[in-house]
């Protein structure tokens, strides 16, 4: 069972990641045979051990991709090998080959977990490129309501306290500088909440100081790597639809700790609420609402990223105000900040 999870761990990047020829060596172990071959469908990637020469390996992997079926066939030492079809999708994409008289359902079930685990790889990789594709959406939609806003704000204090409006002008900048950054797709929660804070102050002088805010993170979540721009569409959210609609004070908290192996993020306001059928709406990204608002792809990235069970969860009713809930691992694989 270990050298099965090691498997998994050599084919992570797939048949032209670093941990082919490990798999290779791994699976001639496991198959106690003299030589196992992994290919693609342009020739042979790598292997280890005993290798035929180049046109009989080119001849026993032509078979298996035109018919799509296992073929066994004798070297010119005597040597038997047994070539199986790998497949990623449902889709023919390479071959294992065992030589050294191997056992015909031995090379079958371990082409099938080769092929699951190049499934995986392949699911991993759409994945981040799912994550990578929203996330410079995000990065093109930094809200031109708030920068009108903000910048209206700043510069009506001018005059009256220009102090602030310079300090404001700062935090301005350093906003945009955040979110327009090339640092990479994770950043820590850290960042994250140092940009959020900034965000606020920002929203704090255009509500003329009415708006409360709490921030409450615990030390061993901030340096915990999530993906870039998570909490401020969050919390640009619940300004929008939970706050700019309430009249009088406002309060907006954002508190973070560990839960287990987890680190939970949640955003929640005292505004007007929504009724859960918007809530579904702006996290499918559907209808006039969504437009503006991260959440959708805050979710989808969360999912790309993490599985399907890493979603958002908004918990809201109108007149209730509105908590959204981020969950991510504390330690994922492949999840670096850089």
């Amino acid at each position: 069972m270990r050298q099965i999870h090691a498997l998994g761990a050599d084919l992570r990047d797939g048949l032209h990641g670093r941990g082919v020829g490990a798999a290779a060596r791994r699976l001639r172990r496991l198959l106690s045979v003299d030589g196992v071959l992994l290919a693609d469908l342009d020739g042979p990637v790598t292997s280890n051990g005993t290798r035929p020469d180049a046109a009989e390996i080119d001849g026993v992997l032509a078979q298996v991709f035109e018919y799509g079926g296992g073929v066994r066939a004798r070297t010119a030492d005597g040597s038997s090998m047994c070539a199986v079809p790998l497949h990623v999708a449902d889709e023919l994409a390479g071959a294992l080959v065992a030589i050294g008289d191997p056992v015909d359902a031995d090379v079958e079930a371990a082409a099938a977990l080769v092929s699951d685990n190049l499934d995986h790889a392949a699911l991993r990789r759409a994945r981040a490129r799912i994550a990578a594709a929203d996330l410079r959406t995000l990065r093109a939609q930094i809200s031109p309501h708030f920068v009108h806003n903000a910048l209206a704000v700043i510069a009506a204090l001018v005059r009256t306290d220009p102090d602030r409006s310079r300090r404001l002008l700062s935090d301005f900048a350093d906003y945009l500088r955040y979110g327009f950054s090339d640092k990479g797709d994770y950043a820590t929660v850290a960042d994250e909440l140092e940009a959020t804070q900034t965000y606020l102050e920002l929203q704090r002088a255009r509500f003329h100081d009415r708006l409360d805010i709490t921030v409450r993170m615990a030390p061993e979540v901030l340096p915990v790597a999530v993906p870039f721009l998570v909490v401020q569409p969050i919390v640009e959210n619940a300004i929008r639809h939970g706050l700019e609609r309430k009249e009088g004070r406002g309060h907006i908290s954002v508190s973070g700790f560990g839960e287990g192996p987890l680190c939970v993020i949640e955003i929640e306001d005292d505004g007007v609420g929504m009724h859960p059928e918007l809530a579904r709406a702006l996290l499918a990204g559907t209808g006039p609402e969504s437009r503006g608002v991260g959440l959708a792809n805050v979710d989808q990235r969360l999912r790309a990223v993490y599985g399907p069970e890493y979603g958002l969860v908004i918990e809201t009713a109108l007149g209730e105000g509105t908590k959204v809930t981020v969950r991510v691992p504390r330690f994922a694989p492949g999840v670096v900040v850089g």
